[in-house]
């Protein structure tokens, strides 16, 4: 018996009617489905006018690894099944990375829906370059981890996406404008696709003074890149002492700094250390 197939769903951000023929299709007629909520599913399901012939599994953070097994067994045995997460495209800081490596590592077929993703919205509407850019998940929570992640953004030249949420949203984008500069234009982009669509643009600066007042819903932030700048080995020692200060270790700080300027990591890291014994 062949087997079966992964299908991996995008599903609406928020306004039902940008779900593709093809979900309501597979969503219909998959053997499996995995659902991050199955009330959410349910709700769907319910929208589209489509009634699932297939079981339905819970699939979220908590239980996916023990999920794998009979998902994997599923799939051996020649059933469909179709992963669907709360909204957007599983796996991008969703659930279904792992089940997507078990099936890569098996040579199980895995297949995509295409279909909306906030990051590639967000994008979109910001404003800023888009021909280049790089996804970094969700801010890092603790106040020490984000300061280093911020600082890692300092000389990235590609536009940056990233997810927050609303309650510390004007924390990040304050330490944000003292990392990168209060004056590196960002957008944020606030509950897309829904009736309270927002895409609220600017400095760094002015975009945490307007999150103070406090921001609801679904955020997704859209970081412009560095200025392309001329930097020698001594102007990059403070930046990598203060990622040491943050609890980085050294050597990987002086690296990483290194690489995104363009300058020697043996030098950069030399230089820091002479900079202790002055």
């Amino acid at each position: 018996m062949p087997p079966g197939r992964l299908i991996l769903a995008a599903t609406p951000l928020g306004d039902v009617r940008d779900a593709s023929p093809r979900l309501a299709e597979a969503l219909a007629e998959a053997d499996v489905i995995a659902a991050e909520d199955t009330r959410r599913l349910r709700g769907l399901t319910a929208a589209l006018g489509v009634t699932p012939r297939g079981r339905v599994v819970s699939f979220y953070e908590d239980v996916e690894t023990a999920r794998l097994p009979k998902l994997l067994e599923s799939l051996r045995g020649g059933e469909s099944v179709v992963l669907v997460t709360d909204a957007g495209m599983p796996s991008v800081s969703d659930p279904g990375f792992r089940l997507v490596a078990a099936c890569v590592a098996e040579d199980l077929p895995v297949t995509c829906l295409p279909g909306p993703s906030a990051v590639t919205t967000a994008l979109a509407l910001s404003g800023l370059p888009c021909d280049r850019f790089c996804f970094e998940g969700f801010a890092p929570r603790k106040p020490g981890e984000r300061s280093k992640w911020l600082l890692s953004l300092r000389n990235e030249p590609r536009t940056a996406v990233f997810f927050e949420s609303p309650h510390r949203l004007a924390s990040t984008l304050a330490d944000a404008a003292s990392a990168l500069g209060g004056s590196r234009q960002a957008a944020v982009c606030r509950e897309l696709t829904k009736t309270y669509e927002e895409v609220k643009r600017g400095t760094l600066s002015s975009l945490a003074e307007w999150a103070a007042d406090g921001v609801r819903g679904e955020i997704t932030v859209v970081l412009s890149g560095a200025e392309p700048r001329s930097v020698s080995v001594a102007d990059l020692v403070g930046e990598v002492s203060e990622r040491v200060a943050s609890g980085e270790r050294l050597k990987s700080a002086a690296a990483e700094v290194a690489e995104a300027a363009g300058v020697s990591k043996k030098e950069l890291y030399d230089a820091v250390l002479a900079s202790r014994v002055k």
